[in-house]
């Protein structure tokens, strides 16, 4: 016997387990609700009676259901549901088809370099959208980022983030949930306190495995592997994978820098790399020379080159040699010092006589094609402002993105100058004018002057009189677009009449009525054909009429019963008739 479903909250319809957490279990399940397909957290019964993974759970949910982008997995609901170990949280999460970038790797080793970018950068663009709405994901890894059959990146658990400003948000808790090891960022293993910085670490991590096919470090312990995120350098992916360009090992050992400092200072900037990567343009990310604080190289000014020495004879010094030697040294001395002087003078007036550096121009990018959203986030990453935004008429195809921009693509601006775009709003509309009660005639002459098309008319029955037109599609006062093409329906005048044979009176009478014609006569006629007080014949008969006809209903009246006639007694007596005697025939046979 199969077991019921387990209902939640009198809603959602447990099915199969699709997924483990670190503290709960995730379940595929139905919405019988609203009739959709739907993931559900639910918090292990392990953990439900513990208040702090409680808070956990639902700090998760509250992270989540905050963050309402395309690339992040939409939190739907939350709730309790009563079990005997006491209330169970569980979070409705929308159900995402497909695989995790674990599984893919997995499956398929590295990515190629151009989808490793793009997957990259949509994880980065879910990252900056979330870090700018204060929340800290902690726990960025291939298995926390799922790909739908149509390529869509979705990054999903926020089950350990915290809001940015929570000071709290360090990993010294021993209790505590602190992401994979593979994925740290050094701050996270030494304990201290995390920002978006942090994400930006462990999103170069996942990048390293994407494009190598194996995590920047690995160890025999977490331990191990922490104390490596914290120590050392990781190898240049290139070293790996030989395909990978500069550009891109110059971008993940800069996101993956030790100090936080010398990383991206946001994903929105990864982001923007990425994006230059892969369009072949130059990036700002240039390898590290290390990954601690960077010392900067001085060249040391040379000294004086030694002198010649003369040998005397140890029994014959020279007693002005030593006042010799501290000239010497003296002046020398002082030759250093001028020089030194000369340096620090020329690093501080030549900026000052030159003036300051323009700051490098921008090339404004291609925003043909992309809604206002993408538009405007395009720009921001590219480090440029969206400008005045205006709608204009455009094909249906163009409606809502964008469809010119001003300055054009490739021309350069200033970091922060605006770009002013242009959104299509599709085709020009107009109103389908009143047209009911018009002969055809007039009715087109209305179209054709609002800018619409009028396609063969069709006939329609109708008590209206015949070519009036009784209804249009579109119908009349829908706003549609110019040019559209509108068809008109023409009354033809007549009704369907239909076959009342085999009713009485009374149910025709109604049925007809009903069907538009309300003029019914029902004259009898006897005979001995059709069931009595039904109707045997009807004029006009089953078809089209005009509803201003009389119906004429002949109904059956059955014939009177036939008269029997009794002849009357008579007194005369009867009259006896004598028989009457035939003589008998003799026949005579002649002889032979």
């Amino acid at each position: 016997m199969v077991s019921p479903a387990r209902l939640l909250s009198d809603r959602y319809e447990l099915g199969e387990v699709i997924g483990y957490g670190g503290m709960a279990e995730v379940h595929r399940a139905r919405d019988i609700r609203l009739g959709r397909e739907v993931a559900i957290k639910v918090l292990r019964h392990d953990f439900a009676r513990d208040a702090t993974f409680q808070v956990r759970f639902r700090r998760e949910a509250q992270a989540s259901a905050s963050l309402n982008h395309p690339a992040i997995v939409a939190v739907f609901d939350t709730g309790e549901d009563s079990g005997p170990t006491g209330p169970t949280p569980f979070i409705v999460m929308e159900y995402v088809e497909g695989q995790t970038l674990r599984d893919i790797l997995k499956q398929d080793g590295p990515l190629p370099t151009a989808r490793a970018i793009a997957v990259c950068a949509d994880i980065c663009s879910a990252l900056d959208f979330s870090h700018r709405n204060g929340i800290v994901h902690r726990d960025v890894k291939p298995g926390n980022v799922m790909i739908s059959p149509n390529g869509a990146v979705k990054v999903m658990d926020f089950g350990i983030a915290r809001a940015v400003s929570d000071s709290s948000a360090t990993m010294t808790s021993t209790a505590a949930v602190i992401g994979t090891a593979q994925y740290l960022s050094p701050e996270q293993a030494r304990g201290e306190s995390v920002d978006a910085r942090s994400d930006v670490y462990s999103c170069g991590c996942l990048m390293y495995e994407l494009i190598t096919g194996s995590p920047p470090f690995t160890g025999d312990s977490p331990v191990a592997v922490a104390y490596q995120h914290v120590r050392e350098d990781p190898i240049p992916p290139s070293t790996l994978n030989p395909a990978i360009p500069p550009a891109l090992d110059a971008i993940v050992l800069k996101a993956m820098g030790k100090n936080p400092a010398n990383r991206y200072q946001s994903a929105a900037e990864m982001r923007a790399d990425l994006v230059r990567a892969q369009e072949g343009q130059p990036v700002e990310a240039t390898p590290l020379m290390s990954d601690e604080d960077k010392t900067t190289s001085i060249v040391g000014v040379p000294g004086p080159r030694p002198s010649s020495t003369r040998y005397r004879p140890a029994a014959l010094p020279d007693p002005d040699a030593d006042d010799r030697d501290r000239s010497h040294a003296l002046g020398w001395s002082l030759l250093v010092i001028a020089l030194i002087g000369l340096v620090v003078a020329g690093i501080l007036l030549i900026p000052r006589l030159a003036g300051d550096p323009e700051p490098e121009r921008i090339a404004v990018p291609s925003l043909t094609g992309l809604t206002r959203e993408q538009a405007e986030t395009r720009l921001e990453a590219d480090g440029l402002a969206a400008g005045e935004v205006t709608m204009d008429v455009s094909t249906p195809e163009d409606e809502n993105t964008v469809i010119d921009q001003r300055p054009a693509d490739g021309e350069l601006l200033d970091p922060g100058g605006d770009v002013d775009f242009v959104i299509g709003a599709g085709p020009a509309t107009v109103v389908v004018p009143e047209i009911v009660g018009l002969t055809e005639e007039s009715a087109r002459a209305q179209l054709e002057a609002q800018g619409l098309q009028v396609a063969p008319s069709r006939p329609q029955s109708s008590a209206e009189p015949a070519g009036r037109v009784v209804d249009s599609a579109p119908m009349p006062g829908a706003t549609v677009a110019e040019n559209s093409s509108v068809t008109l329906f023409i009354s033809t005048g007549t009704l369907p009449l239909p076959s009342v044979l085999g009713e009485t009176c009374e149910s025709a009478s109604l049925i007809l009525e009903e069907a538009g014609f309300t003029n019914v006569v029902c004259p009898t006629l006897v005979t001995a054909d059709g069931e009595p007080g039904t109707v045997i014949m009807q004029d006009p008969a089953e078809g089209q009429a005009s509803p201003t006809n009389r119906v004429t209903l002949t109904i059956a009246e059955a014939p009177p019963p036939p008269v029997t006639t009794t002849p009357p007694p008579t007194t005369t007596p009867p009259t006896t008739t004598p028989p009457t005697t035939t003589p008998p025939t003799t026949t005579t046979t002649p002889p032979p």
